[in-house]
């Protein structure tokens, strides 16, 4: 069983990495919505 933190090292690095994937990708998101948002008017729509 000398093995096991070395097991849940690599998930717990992976979670994080996943995690700040999801983060960056929603912050992304939302700036180019309000940059489309400013720039075109038809654009109103979106969230």
């Amino acid at each position: 069983m000398t093995h096991l933190p070395y097991v849940i090292g690599s998930y717990m690095l992976f979670a994080r990495l996943a995690l700040g994937l999801v983060v960056s990708t929603s912050l992304r998101l939302r700036l180019a919505a309000r940059r489309l948002r400013a720039i075109d008017p038809r654009a109103q729509d979106l969230p």
